[in-house]
């Protein structure tokens, strides 16, 4: 059963949203994160990314930055930009980006579930990740960047979403991005107990996006013996069939020592190849290829692909092992310094402007990743290879927090 509770929210006024809530501290650098709070004093970059208040050459991991974040928290709960509610609720969390849109439950999710396996994971995190995700909790007593969690759909929870969404929102702003963040509280006692039994009925949940904001949520109430409320941690939860998976495509820093010519015949051992063809791949197993300002279509020949299972068969594994490490002696795509990642929201035209620098010598665009493999291989106790999800929209930091003290 999945174990979720109502919480007291610390949330903007609502007249403030739009200037406070911002994206996760992980999808941009410090430099991105000044340029962006740049003039506004209630970014909650300044509680999520606090380095950016001090010198430019301060370590992010300085005692300072998480003192410097303690204190913006503070001084936005106290100047009344952030409220805290007085009563424990659940949240329904609707965002819109072009013709996508999904509706989520933002609520205290179980660190024990976690840790038992029924909140199950796909990715391996980070120890120094950790490490950050816990001194800022504990700096703060508070989780301000949600996990965002996944259900297999149910009619009920259509249903109660539906009924939830249909009244007049809390919360309603557009950010700069053009996302629409809205949200609806949910607060009667007898609606409560309708969501949680709904959940209480679900086997498992799954983690899409924040590996490392859950790991270092059980790490704290493992530490704390679950005082308070440390035994929680803040997640937004969607059915699984409204979420949208970006390509996380690759860019390569050189061809291995091989030329244009040397690295085409190793290719056509493994692909069967269309030149020209389009930058984005049609399906899976199919790759978009940039080489030399021209775009290619790989396909892997079916024999490469067949029985592998669902780790084994997804396209950023099949490119890392049968290509990455081979051909372009890229090991391990966590460490090395010859190979990047670029989100599919920033689309082709990145990876474009990336070769044609100079900077890049080829780029990959991938087929995105479905949620029923990630579902598929997280049941199985599997893991994916790094960056092979880019789950968009991305949830809003300061849109809601949970204090834990």
């Amino acid at each position: 059963m999945a174990d979720i509770a109502p919480f007291a929210a610390v949330r903007p006024k609502p007249e403030l949203a739009g200037s406070i809530c911002e994206l996760p501290y992980d999808v941009m650098s410090s430099s991105e994160a000044r340029a962006l709070a740049r003039g506004n004093p209630l970014s909650f970059l300044r509680v999520s990314k606090p380095e950016i208040d001090l010198p430019e050459n301060i370590d992010p991991h300085d005692p300072r930055v998480y003192a410097r974040g303690r204190e913006q928290f503070a001084r936005l709960l106290a100047d009344g930009a952030l409220v805290r509610d007085s009563q424990p609720a659940f949240y329904f969390y609707r965002q819109i980006m072009g013709r996508h849109s999904q509706t989520g439950l933002a609520a205290a999710a179980s660190c024990d579930d976690y840790l038992r396996g029924f909140i199950k994971k796909h990715e391996l995190t980070h120890p120094d990740k950790e490490d950050d995700r816990v001194r800022h909790i504990e700096a703060l007593n508070a989780q301000t960047g949600p996990v965002f969690l996944v259900y297999r759909a149910t009619q009920l929870m259509d249903d109660l979403a539906a009924a939830h969404t249909a009244r007049t929102p809390d919360t309603d702003f557009t950010a700069a991005d053009g996302v629409r963040h809205t949200s609806w509280t949910v607060r009667e006692a007898e609606a409560i107990a309708a969501i949680r039994a709904a959940f209480a009925a679900m086997p498992c949940l799954y983690i899409a996006d924040g590996h490392h904001r859950s790991a270092a949520a059980a790490r704290v109430f493992q530490a704390r013996h679950g005082s308070g409320g440390s035994g929680q941690f803040l997640s937004v939860i969607f059915p699984h069939n409204q979420t949208q998976i970006l390509p996380y495509n690759r860019v390569l820093k050189d061809l291995n020592g091989q030329d244009e010519a040397q690295l085409l015949k190793k290719l056509e051992a493994l692909f069967v190849i269309s030149n020209p063809g389009p930058a984005r791949p049609a399906g899976k197993h199919e790759f978009g290829f940039l080489l030399a300002g021209r775009w290619r279509s790989l396909r892997f020949r079916p024999e490469l692909t067949a029985g592998r299972g669902a780790a084994g068969g997804l396209d950023a594994a099949l490119l890392q092992e049968l290509v990455l490490k081979p051909v372009f002696g890229i090991d391990d795509p966590r460490t090395s310094g010859r190979i990047n990642f670029v989100g599919g929201v920033r689309g082709t035209g990145e990876l474009e402007s990336l070769v044609a620098t100079g900077q890049y010598a080829c780029a990959f665009s991938l087929f995105p990743t479905s949620i029923e493999d990630l579902m598929a291989i997280a049941d199985a106790g599997g893991l994916m290879p790094p960056k092979s999800t880019w789950f968009e929209p991305k949830l809003r930091d300061g849109m809601f927090c949970h204090l834990i003290d």
